[in-house]
């Protein structure tokens, strides 16, 4: 059966992943030696476009990257996974960096410096009309605050679902609230986000300001929640973890394709926690994020985490 690709519009970050590997991560003013160090793409929009476009969409990327051997590099590695990259903007300085320390259980700690993507305040129309090719598109929260809120303005105006990963962790405004259809926090985003500590809580609570949320758990699988509804538990896969980089991205990434395909949403649910599963077994954050052909396998055989 031919399955029509999954039309996805990101609007992001794009950074470089500047990766440590040390055994114990050090803590304030601590100095370790590490084991590895590796320069990875990233950002949470180029993960989350990358991701999709590996799932199997269509994706455009909506950005920014500097001048610099940084954007050169961002810009290929999105090339190479197959996203349109036609309206990511080069613009003079530097690209964004992360700066991201990988402990020996796979825990990291991240430090984000904006470079290129602090200019994304505003859309083009050539950005709109890209948002509105699009089944969906996908935020968060590592632009400016006003480039995000115009991009879940163009797409509430055309009918486009907006999937929403609240982070880094902020107060977010009522508006942008308003206009998301789908929101992706974490435990602890949720929990900051609605003050309610317990995972279920938390998506009950959100749910007065969204129609739809989804709440990952890392190893313990995600929470669906509709109003009207109980939130459904969905479990994680057995995975054997090596670094959580950028885990919750590609779920993102896969959700929205399986979505975009017309999956019901347990399933679809499924299929992303298979893709999650497998990036945790690997390296890096767009590194590690897989093709069709081994989330379907993995999606097939896996066993759920008991």
């Amino acid at each position: 059966m031919t399955v029509t690709k999954a039309a996805v519009a990101v609007l992001g970050s794009a950074n470089m992943d500047l990766v440590a590997y040390t055994k114990v991560a050090p803590r304030l003013g601590e100095t370790v030696t590490g084991e590895s160090f590796r320069t990875v793409p990233g950002g949470k929009g180029a993960n989350q476009a990358i991701a999709a476009a590996r799932a199997g969409g269509a994706v455009t990327m909506i950005g920014a990257v500097g001048d610099d051997d940084f954007g050169v590099r961002l810009r290929a590695a999105l090339d190479a996974a197959g996203v349109g990259t036609g309206r990511l903007r080069t613009v003079p300085g530097p690209s964004g960096i992360a700066q991201i320390t990988v402990d020996g259980a796979g825990h990291n700690a991240i430090v984000v410096v904006p470079g290129a993507n602090g200019t994304v305040t505003a859309l083009t129309p050539q950005d709109e009309a890209a948002i509105a090719a699009a089944g969906a598109l996908l935020l968060q929260l590592e632009l400016p605050l006003s480039g995000v809120l115009a991009g879940a303005r163009a797409a509430r105006e055309r009918g486009v679902r907006t999937v929403l990963t609240p982070a880094p962790a902020q107060p977010l405004p009522d508006e942008l609230l308003a206009l998301t259809d789908l929101l992706v926090p974490n435990e602890h985003e949720a929990a900051a986000l609605s003050g309610e500590g317990d995972p279920r809580a938390a998506a009950r609570a959100l749910l007065d300001a969204v129609p739809e949320v989804v709440v990952t758990l890392g190893a313990a699988g995600c929470l669906h929640a509709v109003r009207g509804r109980e939130p459904l538990a969905v479990p994680a896969l057995a995975a054997q973890a090596v670094d959580t980089t950028a885990a919750g991205d590609t779920f993102v990434g896969a959700l929205a394709v399986a979505l975009g395909e017309g999956r019901p949403a347990d399933g679809a649910l499924r299929w992303a926690t298979a893709a999650s599963a497998l990036s945790v077994e690997r390296h890096g954050a767009s590194s590690s994020m897989p093709r069709r052909a081994a989330i379907d396998a993995r999606a097939a055989a896996g066993s759920p985490v008991r």
